[in-house]
């Protein structure tokens, strides 16, 4: 799972299965706030469960930090896996394991899981715990930090991988057209006057690349043209949506504008074929993280980043973090440890054995000028952008119960519109009334 978007997939049927296993039989308890030391017996013999929701290398470096942890504390034993099959089959996975009351003290999970699992009523609150200045909590992004606080009420766990779109660019192509470099300072309008000279009919060569699969994919990528106009995505009270707003019908002409009227924009219908065409030379932008990188590495192709153009100087980008969750039990010292080991976990040194050594950004920002994280510059050149770039990520992507649906919702009105079906505010108007409906039925 090296190279995918982190929260790019979102499972409606395990949401609703937690969801109705929130709803049903008697209420379930709330999350347990940290043991008090009295509580604790540190010297206890523990046995800890960890859903790593990782495969192949990343399972078996994760299973190797367990066992350091165990060498440093010979009390606490860690029973390591990947917890499913795929990492989106955890949260099914989970809902199932809450229902029988077997599931892990520790598991991974995509930040549009947080508010489900925290509504779960299974989950730890360690806020108390993460405001211990030793925690150094600020140093990870913002928008990381609402994410495992997806109420505001309740801290559920550490951020795990973080991430946020950027703008990766073919040199060969912009060379080849003769179209100076995306930069820093870029506008959207300076984006589309080039995307409209790197495009080429005769070559089937295209300027940019968007999803049009309806899927999470072609969802998330629209958020930041959103936010830089000052929409969003939900009205204030978080019960009903708010893109489908001048700002939103704005953000969508845009595009439309690129796909429709230029013609060059490559309308990518799998989530994978835009990826592959911009490695091979055919298209000139995407917008992308951190895991597209290794495979460009791979490929030889001849790449820059730099963020995203903005709307008034506003630069803002979308994050991808996904989160360590941990999970109540009924033992103090297991819930104690569970805190620990994960603590120690997204510690600088050990995010550097795992994130950076993984070629994922670095948890924290005092990483970033590691002599790690520079050779893995040298290696992915654009790392150490996109890692500065999660500055640019000011809000987080809601966790509210019903984002399955809003997403499904808004992604269906952009891929119809892109292809040339309808107008941007009808569309989104349509889709309003989609996901108010999934926002009420959560």
């Amino acid at each position: 799972m090296r190279h995918r978007p982190p929260s790019a997939v979102v499972v409606a049927a395990g949401t609703a299965a937690i969801l109705a296993l929130a709803g049903c039989g008697s209420p379930s308890a709330p999350a347990s706030s940290p043991a008090t030391p009295a509580a604790v017996d540190t010297t206890t013999p523990v046995a800890l469960t960890w859903w790593t929701g990782q495969s192949d290398d990343a399972e078996q470096l994760l299973e190797k930090m367990a066992a350091d942890f165990h060498t440093l504390h010979p009390n606490v034993t860690i029973t390591t896996s990947s917890g499913a099959s795929s990492t989106e089959e955890l949260l099914q996975k989970l809902s199932a394991g809450f229902a029988s009351g077997t599931y892990p003290n520790i598991s991974y999970a995509y930040g549009s899981w947080a508010s489900e699992l925290e509504s779960s009523g299974k989950t730890q609150d360690i806020t108390s715990l993460v405001a211990d200045p030793s925690v150094t909590w600020d140093e990870f992004p913002s928008a990381a930090r609402s994410m495992v606080r997806p109420t505001g009420a309740k801290t559920i766990g550490f951020p795990a991988v973080v991430a946020s779109l950027a703008l990766i660019y073919n040199k060969t192509v912009f060379d080849g057209a003769g179209v100076g470099y995306p930069n820093e300072n870029w506008s959207w309008d300076d984006f589309r006057t080039a995307a409209k000279a790197l495009t080429n009919a005769s070559t089937q060569t295209y300027g940019y690349a968007y999803s049009v699969s309806g899927s999470e994919e072609t969802t998330w990528q629209f958020w930041p043209h959103l936010w830089q106009r000052g929409g969003s995505i939900l009205a204030d009270d978080e019960t009903t949506v708010g893109f489908a707003s001048p700002e939103g019908a704005a953000a969508l002409d845009f595009l439309r504008a690129m796909a429709v009227d230029d013609k060059s924009v490559y309308l990518d219908q799998t989530d994978t074929k835009a990826a592959q065409l911009f490695a091979n030379d055919r298209i000139g932008m995407i917008t992308s993280g951190p895991w597209q990188l290794y495979d460009l590495h791979t490929a030889k192709t001849n790449y820059g980043v730099t963020i995203l153009p903005g709307t008034n100087g506003d630069h803002q980008t979308v994050s991808g973090a996904d989160a360590w969750v941990l999970m109540d039990s009924p033992d103090d010292n297991a819930d104690h440890w569970a805190f620990e080991f994960t603590k120690w976990l997204t510690d600088p040194a050990q995010d550097l054995r795992w994130n950076v050594a993984y070629g994922n950004l670095p948890l924290r920002s005092s990483e970033e000028t590691s002599p790690e994280f520079v050779a893995q510059v040298t290696s992915l050149p654009g790392l150490d952008v996109m890692a500065a770039n999660n500055v640019n990520a000011h809000q987080a992507r809601p966790t509210v119960p019903g984002y399955v649906g809003l997403s499904e919702a808004i992604g269906s009105a952009i891929s119809h519109v892109l292809q040339g079906d309808g107008s941007s505010a009808d569309a989104l108007a349509e889709a309003a009334k989609k996901a108010d409906q999934a926002l009420a039925e959560a």
